[in-house]
């Protein structure tokens, strides 16, 4: 046997055994009986490979996306996922464009659902990306907490040149999230030459998701971004009162 990845599935185990909290390092270094050193470079790795989500140094760890995907399992996140499924199927129908619900996990944008187009020429996204390059990521960015915003930007540091040019200092990176909290909608044109449109998702007025759409820019126009943004501020108010109990 792999130690080190019997070592790892242990962990797993453990955590799975009650998914609902989080677990502190050090009770799964007890419980394992295993070396704290050992313990965190494990964790490290579960947490970058999304099988266990980091939920701070206090609060400790808990089972991540990928735990769930790997069996199917809709546990996670599961009322979000259910409240905007069938609401996104329809935006996708009406635009004929790919959908997205997006989070920050592990400082990243981390797609939760995805709804494809019927299209002969799409666009893809990787399920993980950088929260600078994508509109969900910086969309939810700009609706974090002063705090919550200070502590990812100090980890991840600020955007380059060539990912978000007019963001790449303090104070421009500020007024670019002013600008995407006031008009509660984020923009992105990549270097592939595809658009993506984000929008809140909100529970009880806290934004905890970004809906959005990407196409190819050669499908995008003044006309189109005016038809996409409309549909997807009403798509994201009816998932927002779902998931608010409002009907």
């Amino acid at each position: 046997m792999v130690l080190v990845i019997v070592k790892a599935l242990d962990i797993l185990e453990l955590v799975a055994q009650d998914p609902g909290r989080a677990h502190s390092l050090t009770e799964i270094a007890d419980t394992l009986q295993m070396n704290q050193a050992t313990c965190v470079n494990i964790l490290k790795t579960l947490v970058d490979k999304n099988y266990l989500e980091h939920l701070g140094r206090k609060k400790g760890y808990r089972l991540g996306p990928m735990a769930y995907n790997l069996t199917n399992n809709l546990s996670y996140n599961q009322d979000l996922i259910l409240s905007a499924k069938d609401i996104m199927e329809d935006l996708s129908r009406r635009l004929n464009e790919t959908s997205i619900l997006g989070i920050i996990r592990n400082q990243k944008r981390f797609i939760i659902h995805l709804v494809n187009s019927d299209q002969d020429l799409q666009v893809r996204s990787r399920t993980e990306r950088n929260i600078y390059e994508t509109a969900t990521g910086r969309l939810l960015l700009a609706y974090m907490s002063a705090k919550e915003r200070e502590s990812l930007i100090h980890s991840v540091g600020y955007p380059s040149a060539d990912v978000w040019p007019e963001a790449t200092t303090p104070a421009d990176l500020e007024t670019a999230l002013d600008l995407i909290r006031i008009n509660g909608l984020a923009m992105t044109r990549s270097k592939t030459h595809v658009i993506g449109l984000a929008v809140p998702v909100s529970r009880h007025e806290q934004v905890i998701a970004g809906l959005s759409i990407f196409l190819p820019e050669i499908r995008f126009s003044q006309s189109v971004s005016s038809l996409i943004e409309t549909e997807l501020r009403a798509a994201a108010r009816l998932i927002s009162r779902r998931l608010s109990g409002i009907s």
